[in-house]
């Protein structure tokens, strides 16, 4: 096949430095923005953070840096790889009571670990140095709820590739029975059948105990799957001696291990909200919350020893227009940075704005059934952004509100219809599900069909298999799993 020459028109699409720099920027969320803000003052000396904050409410702009410097050259800026998107789960966080929310900051405790505090346990307890070591290692192969995953052969075998230490089966068990002797209770458990005895085993010895620890013993599956007319049989006890050991049971911590990573999960549960909204008066009132975002300029020496020698390129030496080169460069990265920022802060506010006004009601009374079908093109349509940067923003992104922080994309939920034909949220929906479970009788559950039921004489017209699938995503266990005695 002969190679031949052709011309051909096309038309292509492609980003400025900027709006890659925008859509960088967008997908971040405050504390992250914060970090990128610190990194790039450290990495371009032209670049500065004053001492005050950014505005909460930013105007619309033309998004042009400060007039004090060179103009900007796109192609001189060097852009990373995007981020991507992560998904946010659909839940409300945090939930709290008072009128002014305050926005908050959280802090890692500095604790020992789990395995450290194993460690220093069993260094005090009376074991030779060989099994001391083995205890070590088996302790290493515990996971964050102080549970053992890992088979006890499986271990053996690394102790003896990786330390050449042949260690039986048999011995393996009886190190492994000093750790189930260490605190926290459960600690060193294979299952959580396992764990919940060696809890029972340390509680002193009265018949609520002893009836518990049989029923975990000898009837785990048929208190897992709460077969309670089978256990009540099989050991000829009365409803009130079963509802004693169940209380007893349930009084049980079934990950030991959380107990050194509450600090650590307590901050992490504690999300510091990139938007407030307060209700006051009748009046609704959103900002930004910059509370650790400061404003940035271009640095002024930078500026005018740039200015000094573009006003002598012609006596310049190579050293010197190298250096005014590496200054310019700087500089423009800078006032790039700057604009982006802004057109970050304002695009966000605009979001934000059009989902408070499109979500008004839910906002005015914290009722979580005023809140209205919201699909990404509705708020994408009243900004005049592209869907994608509404998903943008949308993701990562937390509100506070007067009854607690909810991730942005709790507000958005698909329509359907109730009986007078009028669109109502999905998430209504659930949460007359979520009530009339938290309702119900927990000795005799609702079943799926008679949720169904309740939510078709309230006027939505739903089927048996959405009221399944709303319960899963609202994850509520099915009826029989609700019962209770």
């Amino acid at each position: 096949m002969a190679l031949r020459q052709q011309q051909e028109l096309k038309q292509t699409q492609k980003l400025s430095p900027l709006q890659m720099q925008v859509i960088k920027l967008v997908e971040l969320n405050s504390v992250e923005l914060e970090d990128k803000i610190r990194q790039e003052v450290e990495d371009n000396p032209a670049l500065e953070a004053t001492d005050t904050e950014m505005p909460q409410t930013p105007e619309e702009t033309d998004f042009q840096a400060e007039d004090d410097a060179a103009a900007v050259s796109q192609d001189e800026l060097i852009l990373g790889d995007y981020a991507s998107d992560d998904d946010v789960p659909d839940y409300r966080l945090n939930a709290s009571s008072g009128n002014a929310p305050q926005s908050r900051e959280f802090t890692f405790s500095s604790e020992k670990t789990l395995i450290e505090s194993l460690q220093e346990q069993i260094g005090l307890h009376d074991l030779d140095n060989r099994k001391k070591k083995i205890a070590e290692y088996i302790i290493g192969n515990l996971d964050e709820n102080g549970y053992l995953q890992r088979d006890l052969k499986a271990i053996s075998d690394d102790l003896l590739f990786l330390e050449h230490l042949e260690v039986s089966s048999l011995e393996m068990e009886d190190v492994l029975y000093e750790i189930q002797d260490l605190d926290p209770a459960g600690v060193g458990a294979r299952d959580l059948q396992e764990c919940l005895t060696l809890q029972l085993q340390r509680r002193e010895p009265d018949s609520v105990t002893q009836l518990a620890q049989r029923i975990i013993e000898d009837y785990f599956e048929e208190f897992s799957r709460k077969h309670y007319d089978k256990i009540l049989r099989q050991l000829a006890i009365t409803e009130d001696d079963l509802r004693d050991a169940i209380e007893e049971i349930v009084s049980l911590n079934p990950k030991p291990g959380n107990a050194w990573s509450d600090s650590m999960e307590m901050a992490m549960s504690n999300i510091t909200p990139d938007f407030i909204v307060e209700s006051e008066n009748g009046e609704v009132i959103m900002y930004l919350n910059n509370q650790n975002i400061p404003s940035l300029k271009v640095n002024r020496d930078f500026s005018e020893m740039l200015q000094g020698y573009n006003q002598n390129k012609e006596s310049m030496s190579l050293n010197d227009k190298q250096a005014m080169l590496f200054m310019k460069q700087k500089v423009d990265s800078a006032k790039w940075f700057i604009d982006a920022v802004k057109q970050r802060q304002n695009t966000l506010y605009r979001t934000m704005q059009t989902i408070v006004n499109l979500q008004y009601d839910f906002f005015l009374t914290d009722d979580e059934t005023a809140l209205k079908p919201m699909i990404l093109k509705d708020v994408a349509e009243k900004t005049g952004f592209d869907i994608s940067t509404i998903s943008r923003v949308s993701t990562s992104k937390y509100v506070q509100t007067n009854s607690g922080v909810y991730p942005l994309k709790f507000f958005f939920s698909e329509a359907m219809q109730n009986e007078a034909g009028e669109d109502v949220s999905t998430r209504e929906i659930k949460y007359i599900l979520k009530q009339s479970i938290e309702e119900e009788d927990s000795t005799k559950p609702l079943t799926d069909d008679q949720l169904t039921k309740i939510l078709n004489e309230k006027g939505y017209v739903i089927a048996r298999r959405t009221v399944a699938k709303y319960r899963e995503q609202l994850n509520i266990p099915v009826a029989r799993l609700r019962k209770k005695i």
